[in-house]
């Protein structure tokens, strides 16, 4: 599967940074920025050449049939939004419960601009005692990869504002969407 992500990225002219985190087997991760449809598809591909299994937190509405299986094969992981239940938690006892698991957020939440991110995926990484890795798609020069580690401190907004800092480095396919 690695040599089919690595011919599309060359076909399509994009290089990934082979600068993924290496024996590590838990982590939240954080890519920017997130404009486009296409984000999915590239960051997927990403994940396959670096031999990582990225899982995803998505509404148990969106698991109906056929896209149900598309989303359980390619990492999706349905949660009862519904319900009263405490997605942090959830998600703390996912990392609890698994030998190997990255969990992947997009925290604008949305790909139109927001400034305003949603702090789940920060308070998982603190919760669980993981680390935050910052994954960049940069658009302007079709690179994407692995800006870094991340440890949090533990003053939420100031720790945001360093990540979209960091993100600001890089353009998405409307720019525009994705200012920080």
């Amino acid at each position: 599967m690695k040599k089919i992500a690595q011919f599309l990225f060359w076909i399509s002219g994009w290089k990934i940074a082979n600068n993924h985190p290496k024996n590590v087997k838990k982590g939240v991760i954080v890519v920017g920025p997130h404009t486009s449809n296409w984000d999915f598809v590239i960051g997927r591909l990403a994940f396959i050449y670096y031999g990582i299994k990225g899982k995803f937190l998505i509404k148990k509405e969106a698991f109906f049939f056929p896209l149900g299986y598309f989303l359980k094969a390619t990492g999706g992981i349905p949660v009862h939004r519904a319900q009263r239940n405490n997605i942090t938690e959830t998600a703390v006892k996912f990392f609890q419960e698994e030998e190997e698991l990255f969990l992947v957020f997009t925290p604008e939440g949305t790909r139109s601009y927001n400034p305003n991110w949603k702090k789940g995926f920060y308070y998982i990484a603190l919760k669980a005692k993981v680390p935050i890795y910052i994954c960049y798609m940069d658009y302007e020069r079709k690179i994407g990869g692995f800006h870094g580690e991340f440890v949090p401190t533990g003053d939420v907004n100031k720790d945001i504002q360093s990540i979209k800092d960091i993100l600001t480095n890089y353009k998405g396919k409307y720019p525009e969407n994705g200012v920080y």
